[in-house]
């Protein structure tokens, strides 16, 4: 573990050891619970400002404004929105070679907005560089689902939990549900989607899944309940940015979560 350390530290993109330090605390935060994510993004922006050219702290802050927005956990959305995305254009410009800047870069943009087809063009970039890449297969699968291509994005979590089955898999369970939900595959979407809470029960969006799942299945008393334990994390049932770019996805996911709501359609 020394070595490789000391290999990593060697091979580190900055020069300034403060910021990496910096940014290993931070990364560390990052994936303790998902309401550590600010403390996490604060991490990241002293790391830039000692080296404002630091790719890894760029693009893990442009993810960290991201999940910050998705989560419904940013005190000013359409700040946090701003920031993410200079976040990530920064990184990109910097990026090189590096798949992990190149991924957490396009992963951010495309929730924010940006072409999706582009956006997933950067990911099969970092995935061409790095085909064992765990976390880049993950946001591929991600970016699938947010592109309305529901069984692709199934094939791309799945390659995820298969190159890295000791890491978290929430997630990537939560996508695999998702997809499920999209092409109404309800029964299915179910078991994946409580998996992921139970695994990552700080991450609000498999929640809101699992509330438009049963909200769809007519499983009413079951989503209301999911949506008291989302509001214990939460205030927010939806966040400012809805990033599925399928008209009826974005329905069946509206309409089941109003459905648990006990709003009409």
């Amino acid at each position: 573990m020394q070595a490789a350390e000391t290999a990593r530290s060697a091979n580190r993109p900055t020069n300034d050891l403060t910021a990496y330090d910096l940014y290993l605390r931070a990364y560390a935060t990052v994936w303790s619970s998902a309401r550590q994510i600010p403390e996490a993004l604060h991490l990241m922006e002293q790391a830039i400002t000692r080296d404002p050219r630091y790719g890894p702290a760029l693009a893990w802050s442009a993810f960290c404004c991201f999940r910050l927005v998705a989560d419904g956990r940013s005190k000013d959305p359409e700040g946090d929105r701003l920031k993410g995305v200079d976040f990530a254009r920064r990184a990109l410009e910097v990026a090189g070679h590096d798949p992990d800047i190149l991924v957490n870069a396009a992963h951010a943009l495309a929730y924010f907005g940006e072409d999706i087809g582009a956006m997933m063009a950067l990911v099969d970039r970092g995935l061409a560089l790095n085909p064992n890449f765990a976390r880049g297969w993950h946001v591929s699968g991600n970016l699938r689902l947010w592109a309305g291509r529901p069984d692709v994005a199934i094939e791309h979590s799945e390659t995820a939990r298969r190159l890295s089955p000791r890491a978290r898999v929430g997630l990537s369970v939560m996508t695999i549900g998702a997809a499920h939900l999209f092409a109404r595959r309800f029964d299915k979407a179910v078991p994946p989607l409580l998996f992921a809470i139970q695994d990552y029960p700080s991450h609000p969006q498999s929640y809101r899944f699992l509330a438009a799942c049963y909200g769809q299945m007519g499983r009413l008393d079951e989503a209301r309940e999911t949506l008291r334990r989302l509001h214990a994390i939460t205030p927010v049932v939806l966040p400012s940015i809805i990033p599925y770019r399928n008209p009826e996805h974005r329905e069946l996911y509206l309409s089941g979560l109003r459905l648990a709501a006990g709003e009409e359609t």
